[in-house]
């Protein structure tokens, strides 16, 4: 399917009316897994690719993401959804230029969010307008648009202020944003609220002791994500299984290993 085709079924799958689950693959192993188990898109990682990589979140590059997008696309048939952090661009044209490479790369969608890792804060608001606009203008080329979204980092940075991330998610709705996503909201009712405020699909972080799937479609959520969980399990049980071999001498660890049919996925 071409790259095109994979767009038009991401923008599809927003179209509605139900929920979809976006889960988060660090590599192509884990997104080639992860089309086995049978989920209709993907979405990439920062954290996730950065622990790949050795390294922490938000310190990857521009090109590094680039690379593993194009590897990761072209091992799955599925769309996939990048994770663009706050857009690798000093200013909104810097932005709109990671936009577009990703499109070049394949991608079917991509999100931009409102924090500043090198000020260690979020934006203030005109200047994050700004930046999902020129985001929105690069994704929405004509006749093969990629779906964009844009995140309010409010809650994941110690601003619990519901009113003022939904002034903001609402202003990047304005700015040409097709989809929102804010990180952290932990009850079903933070998800209604958000849902009705905006007018376009909200994509919803699954949280430890949080709501369940189902009651998160049941809020209005369009796609329910889950970050670098996915990673970190994997690299949890790692550690795991590497403790219990230096310390115990033991195997244990390899009965929760791939099943044949999930190493046949790997290709």
């Amino acid at each position: 399917m071409t790259a095109a085709a994979l767009r038009r079924r991401f923008a599809d799958l927003h179209a509605g009316p139900g929920t979809f689950l976006l889960p988060n693959p660090w590599d192509v192993g884990s997104a080639r897994l992860l089309v086995h188990a049978g989920f209709p898109a993907l979405a990439t990682t920062s954290a996730g690719l950065a622990w790949s990589l050795g390294k922490e979140d938000q310190q990857v590059t521009r090109d590094e993401l680039l690379a593993h997008v194009r590897a990761v696309v072209a091992a799955v048939d599925v769309p996939v959804q990048v994770d663009a952090e706050h857009g690798f661009g000093d200013d909104a044209a810097g932005v709109g230029a990671t936009v577009q490479l990703l499109h070049d790369a394949g991608a079917a969608g991509c999100s931009i969010e409102d924090y500043d890792p090198v000020r260690a804060a979020v934006l203030p608001l005109d200047v994050a307008v700004e930046r999902v606009a020129a985001a929105a203008d690069a994704a929405h080329r004509p006749e093969d648009p990629l779906v964009l979204t844009a995140r309010c980092e409010n809650h994941l940075y110690g601003v619990d202020d519901l009113d003022d991330t939904i002034r903001r998610l609402r202003a990047y709705v304005a700015a040409g944003a097709d989809c929102v996503y804010a990180p952290g909201l932990r009850t079903v009712e933070q998800v209604r609220t958000v849902v009705d405020a905006v007018d376009v699909p909200v994509n919803v972080l699954a949280w430890p002791d949080g709501p369940t799937v189902d009651e998160l479609a049941e809020a209005g959520a369009r796609r329910v994500s889950v970050g670098g969980a996915f990673a970190s399990a994997a690299y949890g049980a790692l550690m795991s299984a590497a403790r219990e071999l230096r310390e115990h001498g033991t195997t244990t660890f390899r009965r929760g290993g791939l099943t044949p049919a999930d190493r046949a996925a790997l290709g």
